[in-house]
């Protein structure tokens, strides 16, 4: 980390808590903000301040836990915490885990998602620019209460932090809060955790007491306040993770617009931290861009789209449809009401158009499936053109098989396409036809009964009916023109 005159030793994650109040069978850290859990933007900030190591210290469901830093961060280290006997206790439990540290250890916590790596960095920064032994992160909100309080001495320095219930009537007027993230010097933390005493109410070991213990010994206790509160907001239940979700998103939003993307309506547009996008790309209204989803230069997408981990190249236009794993090219359109199922790729300046559902489908450069169709494990090739209620009947009970179109070729509606079938480049499929052969190029199959026609079915087989005497009309006044 530039700037940093003493490695950091490790950053401490607290994440053993039960998180009760979330009433969830999923660890509280595994809950989403912007499309990713908790946990990871923890891990994240953690990493930006380029520690030796890595604890995360578990508890609580914790297999779920570290099932997941196994996929997403398989070099964080993590300890359990069997009982949970307080922030000290679980402090201690990490350097246990991790043995003689020199260098800083920088505490954080695992339901934080707003926290960044850059104010872990600048917390570290202050940190060496002051020699301090311990720096808390604090900020100033709008309603402190049920916070821990900054009680500073006249050189700004940390006097003491008082819990919410324990303040006096002037204290309580204190709205700069601790944030319960530090960085400590090694040594003073280890020799600090030594010294606390389960001799309170709650009969647990706090890591605040270990800042009194220093101030005791006439070390330097200093704070760091950021003005972005919303940073040290943990999340305990599920209306202040919406309501994370909630400023989370309207930050990302915010940013993307400020980087030249169009968004008509940023109340109702939902953009995941992973999203990638270019200038010039328009959202419209209920617009949902979930997972690694990347959007080319001047693409259109909305009104009503959720695409997930699907790439859109530049100048696309995608309207009420959904999307998951697949490409999209440049100068395509897709939609209204289509379904993009995984495996699907649309070439340049392709076409997916009503109502249409496509599955591990690869249709080329120009190529339109423009209505009504299912086109499941086909490959569809440049320019061709796939008629109204076209079906890739794509199963036949065992297993999934292909279908092919060549170039320039056309299947007329109401087509089935019984696979494995191959139509070769330049050829025709009739309307109505159920195809079972291949077609070679520049041929036309017709795979279909031929038409018959009954005269005076209607009078015998429907006899007063209205639908008899309206032919028996028309059969009048066909033959007086007949005359």
């Amino acid at each position: 980390m530039q700037g940093n005159s003493s490695p950091v030793a490790a950053v401490v994650v607290l994440a053993a808590g039960a998180g009760t109040r979330m009433k969830s069978r999923k660890s509280k850290l595994l809950h989403e903000v912007a499309g990713h859990s908790m946990l990871s933007y923890a891990v994240a900030a953690a990493n930006a301040v380029e520690p030796q190591h890595v604890m995360v210290v578990v508890g609580h469901q914790r297999d779920q836990v570290v099932s997941h830093l196994g996929e997403i961060a398989p070099n964080v280290e993590t300890t359990v915490q069997a009982e949970q006997l307080g922030t000290g206790h679980a402090v201690q439990c990490a350097l246990d885990a991790l043995g003689e540290l020199h260098g800083d250890v920088v505490v954080t916590y695992g339901d934080v998602p707003m926290l960044t790596g850059e104010t872990l960095i600048e917390l570290v920064q202050a940190h060496h620019a002051r020699h301090d032994a311990i720096t808390v992160l604090t900020s100033r909100v709008p309603n402190p209460q049920g916070y821990g309080r900054i009680v500073r001495d006249d050189d700004g320095h940390v006097l003491a932090i008082v819990e919410d219930k324990d303040t006096t009537a002037p204290q309580a007027q204190i709205d700069e809060i601790n944030s319960g993230m530090y960085v400590f010097d090694a040594a003073v933390l280890r020799d600090g955790l030594s010294r606390l005493s389960t001799d309170n109410a709650q009969g647990e070991l706090y890591l605040t007491d270990v800042l009194g213990n220093a101030r005791s010994d006439g070390l330097r206790v200093g704070a760091y306040e950021i003005a972005d509160w919303q940073q040290a907001e943990g999340v305990n239940d599920r209306v202040q993770l919406a309501r994370m979700n909630k400023e989370m998103n309207r930050r990302i939003v915010e940013k993307w617009m400020r980087a030249g993307v169009s968004v008509t309506d940023p109340d109702s547009t939902w953009i995941h931290a992973s999203v990638s996008l270019s200038p010039d790309v328009v959202l419209q209204p209920n617009v949902y861009l979930e997972g690694a989803t990347s959007i080319g230069e001047g693409a259109k997408i909305g009104p009503d789209v959720t695409l997930t981990d699907v790439e859109v190249g530049p100048g696309a236009s995608i309207v009420r449809a959904q999307a998951i794993l697949a490409v999209i090219g440049a100068d395509a359109s897709v939609g209204p009401y289509s379904y993009l199922r995984p495996g699907t790729t649309l070439g340049v300046g392709g076409k997916i158009g009503g109502f249409v559902e496509t599955k591990n489908a690869k249709i080329a450069d120009g190529a339109k499936v423009p209505h009504l169709t299912y086109a499941g494990d086909a490959e569809i090739g440049e320019r061709a053109n796939i008629g109204a209620g076209t079906i890739f009947a794509n199963y036949d009970g065992v297993a999934k098989n292909t279908t092919r179109i060549g170039k320039d070729s056309f299947v007329g509606s109401n087509s089935v396409l019984v696979a494995p079938v191959e139509v070769a480049d330049g050829a025709y499929v009739a309307a109505g036809s159920t195809l079972t052969d291949p077609v070679g190029p520049g041929e036309i199959a017709i795979a279909r009964g031929r038409q018959a026609n009954v005269p005076g079915w209607v009078a015998k087989r429907r006899a007063g009916t209205r639908t008899a005497q309206s032919a028996e009309e028309a059969l009048q006044r066909d033959g007086k023109a007949a005359e």
